[in-house]
């Protein structure tokens, strides 16, 4: 029988992406977990994987076209006209237990207005429209609803956008509008103009970093608890764990973190929990979400699955390859999907100390800053000492003060104790 592959979520931040290419062709076989095609979303290229084994039948998308989560994308006649074989669960084929499923919330299609182009609730905005043409329309402030396209089945095209002339009525009845996803009303001041000044059209990721944290800020009341940790014996581990090993093997200051975050909410689940209004709900995995800042601007957050069950050198290992294809622009999505707590560390760039915003729907996200040698007063005695600053961003609906700071003492304590995060 002939299987539908869907487009798969590609994280909270990117619901959508652009097709780039296919690797398999019409007639050839897949196995279930192997990589079909490819889809760029926002500055990343996100590898797609066949959900079953099979003979690929049909292709429903070709390169350029817009995709969104849970659109099909091929068929795949799956082997003996029976059922489709199980894809490997990503945490399965990292060694450790597969993970159940969590609520996903939905967003409404948008309602497309009667206009030029084929209108299509699947699409965003309702327009069929290459990726080029979008970007074109939105730094010229043209209206997509008001083109007509000459590509196939009406899509609009690049050459459409750059000959589209708005009439003298749409110029004065309709101003460039904001974006469709903006997460805040345009100013009502004008924009400023004139020599020295240069308008830059502000781009997808920047837009989906905006709506999500003016979400979390206006949506999450959140609470700040910041401690001092002693880091002298976990820098002597990770020195006595790194002699002799290749440079692409070497455990990092985060990785001893994410290790120790892991292993320190097994005692706190309610801060690996999610809130969904009137649902709580609990995680029986722990999953730490790691912010990695992408070479030309902007960030994703890539997941360390059940980093409390694998050992540190496995985790080392993982996060390299991961932040790798980060760098390089390209991903899995199972890489970027399923956090279920964050770790932010701007310690490379020399930050001492700062407040992280919580991804939502998580309930805490842990900030961390750099190493430094400072003095310290020991046994009334001024002496230096090795010290790295925690602040934890919690949700109060979640949590309250005395839990959060009962969290950053157990992690002190396995931090300052480091030999913890080898059992």
């Amino acid at each position: 029988m002939a299987e539908v592959v869907k487009m798969p979520m590609l994280g909270a931040n990117m619901q959508e992406g652009t097709f780039v290419n296919w690797t398999k062709e019409v007639g050839q076989s897949v196995q279930a977990g192997e990589v079909i095609a490819e889809v760029e979303a926002d500055k990343a290229t996100i590898e797609i994987e066949s959900p079953f084994s099979g003979v690929l039948v049909e292709k429903l998308v070709s390169a350029g076209d817009v995709v969104t989560a849970g659109m099909p994308l091929a068929h795949i006649e799956t082997a003996d006209g029976g059922a489709a074989a199980a894809p490997k669960p990503a945490a399965a084929a990292q060694g450790a237990s597969a993970e159940p499923a969590k609520p996903v919330a939905v967003a409404a299609a948008p309602v497309a207005l009667a206009t030029p182009a084929e209108a299509d609730p699947n699409l965003p905005d309702g327009v069929r429209a290459s990726p080029l043409a979008r970007r074109i329309a939105r730094e010229r402030g043209i209206d997509l609803h008001a083109v007509t396209g000459t590509g196939p089945g009406g899509r609009i095209v690049k050459a459409d956008v750059e000959r589209f002339t708005p009439t003298a009525v749409q110029q004065v009845a309709e101003p460039p509008s904001a974006p469709a996803k903006a997460p805040t009303a345009a100013p009502t001041r004008a924009l400023p103009s004139g020599e020295g000044i240069v308008h830059e059209p502000v781009s997808r990721m920047r837009q989906r970093i905006a709506a999500r944290t003016v979400e979390s800020k206006t949506t999450i009341p959140h609470f700040y608890l910041t401690s001092e940790v002693d880091m002298a014996a976990a820098l002597a581990l990770r020195k006595q764990i790194n002699e002799g090993l290749p440079e692409d093997e070497k455990v990092t200051v985060n990785d001893l973190i994410v290790k120790a975050v892991a292993l320190a909410l097994r005692k706190f689940p309610n801060l690996n929990s999610h809130f969904y209004g009137d649902t709580l709900v609990r995680y029986q995995y722990i999953n730490i979400g790691i912010a990695v800042a992408l070479p030309e601007g902007g960030l994703v957050n890539v997941v360390a699955r059940n980093a409390d069950q694998v050992s540190i050198s496995q985790l080392a290992k993982r996060n390299k390859i991961m932040f790798a294809n980060v760098r390089e622009g390209k991903i899995r999505p199972e890489d970027i999907e399923g956090a279920t707590f964050t770790v932010s560390n701007l310690g490379a760039y020399e930050v001492e100390h700062f407040q992280a915003i919580i991804s939502p729907p998580e309930a805490a996200i842990l900030a961390v800053g750099a190493v430094k040698q400072v003095p310290v007063v020991v046994n009334d005695e001024i002496r230096i000492g090795t010290r790295m600053k925690l602040s934890l961003s919690v949700d109060h609906r979640v949590s309250d003060g005395a839990e959060g700071a009962l969290f950053l003492k157990a992690l002190r304590e396995l931090l300052e104790n480091p030999m913890r995060l080898l059992l």
